[in-house]
């Protein structure tokens, strides 16, 4: 077996090798425009709302939890907090098993915003995925939720948003 050449992949569904990349690019890119639409006027845009509704529905234990849960960058972080901070969205407070750390907790009017903001952003996926049937959106959905969490469990700190830079 040492000299012979390596068989060529065949096409899984009829699709050539990449074009599963240019796929999902054209989906992403076509994601990103609605959601930005969808969360123009919230402080800090589409970072705003993924912070305050991780803080809402993930509840993590504290600012670095949350910080590693989206991939950002403790600094970076930072910032983001202190304008969600300011429009009054959310809150830090002492952790409770380390008081030297910081819980980031929704205030009323951020669990408001947010709820407001959740009508929108499901508008704009219900509007990108308007081409599939219902059933179709259910598979594709469960289908992408599982491939995400194989990935987030193989590498743990890679960043969303990084590849979003890099797409073709």
């Amino acid at each position: 077996m040492t000299g012979a050449p390596a068989a060529a992949a065949e096409p899984t569904h009829g699709q050539i090798p990449g074009d599963l990349g240019w796929n999902l690019g054209m989906v992403l890119r076509g994601y990103q425009s609605r959601f930005e639409e969808a969360v123009a006027d919230m402080p800090e845009g589409i970072r705003g709302y993924q912070v305050l509704s991780a803080v809402v529905h993930r509840d993590p234990p504290n600012q670095q939890a949350l910080g590693a849960h989206l991939a950002i960058d403790r600094t970076v972080l930072t910032y983001l907090l202190d304008k969600l901070v300011a429009a009054r969205l959310v809150e830090r407070v002492p952790a409770a098993n380390d008081r030297r750390a910081r819980k980031i907790v929704p205030t009323g009017q951020g669990r408001t915003v947010l709820s407001r903001y959740e009508v929108r952003v499901a508008a704009a996926e219900q509007s990108l995925l308007s081409g599939l049937a219902t059933d179709e959106v259910a598979q594709l959905s469960g289908l992408i939720r599982r491939l995400a969490m194989e990935i987030h469990r193989a590498q743990p700190n890679s960043n969303p948003c990084e590849a979003m830079d890099h797409l073709p």
